[in-house]
């Protein structure tokens, strides 16, 4: 079996050249592209599995590189950069990005980042019909949400906020995409909806809501559904 392909998209030669040793040495197949446009060429010219992307290239954004991948393909995206407001982590995944890590990092946790985001690309292309973890079971296709083998009852509101981090646990979602998915264009900015019926659904389904299990939260930018 072919090695897994991975595009590194990375302005710094001395960080791409470690990032680099580090995917082959966990065998991976990485590429390095140190420019948008350079990417753009390998992505055409080449099958890719994964594409790990610096924001501050010298010739694009890399937010709009993102959200131009996004248009058209679906490749796992991981944000390696050096940005870390929170306003700029909530942009790279708002224009598509699936993961972000920060500058500078550990190999350990990028590697870790990088097995997670393949994994659940190959096993889940598309919303899976059940979502499984630890004792929480969710049955999309039934409408049914179990603790411990019992029935959880949610209201209408609740079922559609967990219904939408489960098409893709692990993923971290921002505010705005889950107040625009769940509460509709327009209210984007109306953030105690979302705190009131995220502690609602902790309520119901973590044992300690203040340490939650399952619904978790990345401080400023959104939340995500534990997927291990």
């Amino acid at each position: 079996m072919d090695k897994p392909a991975v595009l590194v998209v990375e302005d710094e030669s001395g960080i791409a050249s470690f990032v680099a040793a580090s995917l082959s040495a966990a065998g991976l197949r990485p590429r390095v592209a140190a420019t948008a446009a350079q990417a753009r060429q390998e992505i055409a010219s080449a099958a890719c599995d994964l594409v790990i992307v610096d924001l501050g290239l010298p010739d694009e954004d890399g937010v709009a590189l993102i959200a131009d991948w996004r248009r058209s393909r679906s490749l796992p995206i991981l944000v390696l950069s050096a940005r870390t407001q929170e306003e700029q982590k909530i942009a790279a995944l708002d224009a598509g990005a699936d993961d972000y890590l920060t500058k500078p990092f550990g190999v350990g946790e990028l590697l870790a980042r990088v097995r997670a985001m393949m994994r659940r690309a190959a096993l889940a292309p598309q919303p899976a019909p059940a979502y499984r973890v630890g004792e929480l079971e969710f049955d999309r296709e039934a409408r049914a949400l179990r603790l411990r083998g019992a029935d959880v009852h949610l209201t209408p509101r609740e079922f559609a906020l967990f219904e939408r981090l489960a098409q893709s646990p692990g993923k971290v979602v921002t505010h705005r995409k889950l107040l625009a998915d769940v509460w509709g264009p327009g209210q984007e900015d109306q953030l105690h909806y979302l705190r009131i019926y995220m502690g609602h659904l902790r309520g119901k389904l973590e044992d300690d809501p203040a340490e939650p299990r399952y619904l978790l939260t990345e401080l400023g930018v959104g939340y995500r559904l534990a997927d291990e």
